[in-house]
């Protein structure tokens, strides 16, 4: 008998998690999320690790800027990770414990981390795990994996990032050194960073157009409110 659980049933499980409406702008961006990570869970050859969380927690976070009302993120983030059984605890744990490294690190250290040419007394385990996925040969690569990965560089050396000769070469470096494909790395980033500056354009168009209707709102209260003069008298 299969018991995969489907997509359909990720979805249900979600929607019986977090009960109140998602803004249209933002529902897309839950779904899709939610449907990837739903994928990989049901992959053979996934396994969760420390990079993939980071990619999750940041990818959430990043694409949910600006969400009204804020106090829904925390339940629809975690309504997300429980369609797909797992923890979201875990998840927030290990975004701010890889993030700490990062940010502790000089960026030149990190890259040569991650790509396996010095090892990090830091933290061993977050070192084994490293070097299990670099060794793995049937590792499951995925969007989100690449999204942790440029995240740990953002975090180290925000300009690095912003500069196309030196983030190139920090990337190629990671995959060659954890046995990625460097144009599949570079291709989801591409769409990542072009997906996040699309985000932020709708944002401000509306914001504008929520400022444009109060503005109308304002004026009208302002003219049923304003009084009218009598009629003048006859003389």
């Amino acid at each position: 008998m299969n018991n995969v659980r489907t997509v359909s049933d990720t979805k249900r499980t979600f929607y019986a998690l977090h009960t109140r409406p998602i803004n249209t702008i933002y529902r897309r961006v839950v779904e899709e999320l939610m449907v990837e990570m739903h994928l990989l869970s049901v992959n053979v050859d996934f396994s969760y690790n420390p990079v993939y969380a980071l990619g999750v927690v940041t990818t959430f976070d990043r694409f949910m800027e600006g969400y009204k009302p804020e106090r829904d993120k925390e339940s629809i983030f975690n309504a997300i990770c429980q369609a797909v059984e797992q923890e979201p605890q875990r998840y927030r744990n290990e975004a701010e414990r890889l993030k700490s490294v990062a940010q502790s690190l000089p960026v030149s250290d990190l890259v040569a981390w991650l790509s396996q040419t010095q090892h990090l007394q830091q933290d061993g385990e977050l070192q084994a795990q490293l070097q299990a996925i670099a060794n793995n040969p049937n590792f499951k690569y995925s969007r989100l994996f690449a999204i942790g990965l440029f995240s740990l560089l953002e975090v180290s050396d925000p300009e690095l990032v912003k500069d196309e000769k030196q983030r190139t070469e920090a990337l190629k470096a990671i995959a060659e050194g954890l046995h990625l494909s460097y144009e599949k790395l570079s291709k989801d980033l591409d769409l990542y960073r072009s997906n996040l500056d699309k985000i932020a354009q709708a944002l401000i168009v509306m914001a504008d157009m929520l400022s444009a209707d109060r503005k109308k709102r304002e004026q009208r209260q302002q003219q049923s409110n304003t009084p009218v003069a009598p009629p003048a008298a006859n003389e």
